[in-house]
C-alpha cells in the first residue's frame, strides 16, 4: 500500500448544514454532489473531503450509530500568524464554534482550534520550522 490518503469522509448529521458551512461559509469549491447524500470538495494535492450523510455512511460500512465525535484533528497549516488569525475569523463568520483562540504554542508555533457544525475539530496553525508553498503544500 502506498503511503497516501486520497479521501477524508466526514459522517455528518446534515449534509446541507455542512455544505453551508464549508462551501457557502468558507468558500470551498464543490467538485461533485450526489443529491442530498454527499458533497465532494477537492481540497488540494489530489485530496478530496467528502461530507456524507452519517446514516448512509454507517450503512455502507456496516457499523452501528456512533457515540460522540471521535478524537481526530484536521489541520490547516499556513505561512504566517496573520493568516491563522484571518482563517479563524473566516471560520467564526461561517458559523464555527471557536474551541481555542490562536496563541503562541510551547512548541514555538501559533495555532487555534474551531469545530464545524458536527463537532469535527480543526487546527489552524503556523509552524515556523515548516515551509508552506504558495500552492499550500506543507514541507515538514
Amino acid at each position: 500500500m502506498q503511503p497516501r490518503v486520497d479521501f477524508i469522509s466526514l459522517g455528518v448529521r446534515s449534509v446541507s448544514a455542512s455544505r453551508a458551512f464549508y462551501v457557502d461559509g468558507l468558500g470551498w469549491p464543490v467538485h461533485r454532489e450526489l443529491a442530498e447524500d454527499v458533497v465532494f470538495i477537492q481540497v488540494n494535492h489530489g485530496l478530496v473531503l467528502s461530507l456524507w450523510d452519517v446514516r448512509q455512511m454507517q450503512a455502507d460500512a456496516g457499523v452501528s450509530p456512533p457515540g460522540p465525535v471521535p478524537c481526530i484533528t484536521l489541520s490547516h497549516n499556513l505561512p504566517s500568524t496573520e493568516d491563522v488569525d484571518r482563517v479563524m475569523e473566516e471560520a467564526a463568520a461561517a458559523g464555527a464554534v471557536i474551541i481555542a483562540e490562536p496563541i503562541t504554542q510551547p512548541w514555538g508555533g501559533y495555532s487555534g482550534y474551531f469545530a464545524d457544525p458536527d463537532g469535527f475539530r480543526w487546527e489552524v496553525a503556523y509552524n515556523p520550522t515548516w515551509r508552506v508553498d504558495d500552492d499550500g503544500a506543507v514541507t515538514v
